[in-house]
């Protein structure tokens, strides 16, 4: 559906030239939620720009339902945009017009006749439950209300593809909630395959059946929500991930160990989708020789599925510990030891 292959952008100015984009290579299927996450100056911004040619690439291919952008005539690149949607961070309002007129716009650049305007534009605020605001001005609209106003345009041309651009970033938790279940049912209700861009790790979360992770212009690492959360592999997807997910042992209770006399190890169990019904951890406490303390734990749902995790104190002589860690192995739980005494 989408496809990012090897693109490279650069900026410059008189004092130096600054590299927005380097060999970067990203691939949405059709039906995707596809997240794209980078703290502020990461290449986010500009990358998602390259979907609709907003930005041209110097080097690089971008092809988006089979046909490639980077050589299209001013016109063909027209009927290409009509099929992208694109909802913005600031809403990007005509605050002194009505709902029904920002939500018209698109259509009437397009020169529709008013019955058909009149017509797409009831059904696209009625998707968005916002019907009973038509007639309402911008400006008496609350935040949540205008992001709806704002989703609402970009479906009104009945786009394959919606491009979200920070799109809960000024709302707060609730609305944002909100805002995301909405996006769930345009993907899931209208067929919209979604490509959007973040600073908040709880949006890919919720939302997202796959990521991309952006540092300083390249993307460090991607795949399955589930893969990457469960096993981040760059420094700045871990500090991401631990901003939802907190695996790691509280600073009271590693003190507690210090003062532990027996010998033990620590290990930080993964349970991914199906294996959260092994009863893994009721095994190993039947094994002679091992004691176990579960020190913490936590439940996550991503992308329809459940990761659960324990920290687990294994007490006991080596062999013992070893038995209980190679039975863990065995039942395909994730496993890391972060702890020996």
């Amino acid at each position: 559906m989408i496809r990012l292959e090897n693109i490279n952008k650069s900026f410059s100015d008189r004092r130096k030239v600054v590299k927005a984009l380097q060999d970067v290579s990203i691939h949405v299927e059709k039906g995707d939620i596809y997240g794209i996450i980078g703290f502020s100056g990461a290449g986010k911004s500009t990358l998602i720009r390259m979907v609709n040619r907003l930005e041209k690439p110097n080097s690089g291919r971008v092809v988006v339902d089979g046909q490639e952008l980077t050589d299209l005539t001013a016109a063909q690149l027209r009927k290409v945009r009509r099929k992208i949607g694109i909802v913005f961070q600031q809403f990007n309002l005509l605050e002194s017009k009505t709902v029904f007129q920002n939500v018209a716009i698109p259509l009437i650049l397009e020169r529709a006749d008013k019955e058909r305007i009149t017509k797409r534009v009831h059904e696209v605020l009625q998707f968005v439950e916002l019907e009973d605001r038509r007639d309402a001005y911008v400006s008496q609209l609350s935040g949540g209300q205008k992001q709806r106003v704002g989703i609402a345009r970009a479906l009104v041309t009945a786009p394959s593809i919606l491009l979200c651009d920070e799109a809960t970033s000024a709302l707060d938790p609730k609305t944002t909630e909100s805002i995301l279940q909405l996006l769930k049912r345009i993907n899931r209700e209208m067929g919209v395959t979604i490509l959007l861009i973040t600073h908040q790790m709880q949006v890919i979360q919720m939302i997202c059946n796959r990521v991309a992770v952006m540092e300083e212009g390249r993307v460090v690492e991607q795949g399955s929500v589930m893969g990457v959360f469960s096993r981040p592999q760059a420094t700045v997807t871990q500090e991401f991930v631990r901003t939802v997910i907190r695996d790691q042992i509280p600073e009271s209770i590693t003190e507690l160990l210090y003062s532990e006399r027996r010998n033990y190890w620590v290990d930080r169990l993964k349970f991914v989708g199906s294996n959260v019904k092994k009863p893994v951890i009721s095994e190993i406490c039947h094994i002679d020789g091992v004691e176990v303390n579960i020190l913490g734990a936590t439940v996550q749902e991503l992308e329809n599925s459940v990761m659960c995790i324990f920290i687990l104190q294994l007490i006991g002589e080596d062999d013992r510990l070893e038995e209980a860690e190679a039975k863990i192995d065995q039942a395909g739980v994730l496993r890391e030891r972060v702890v020996t005494s």
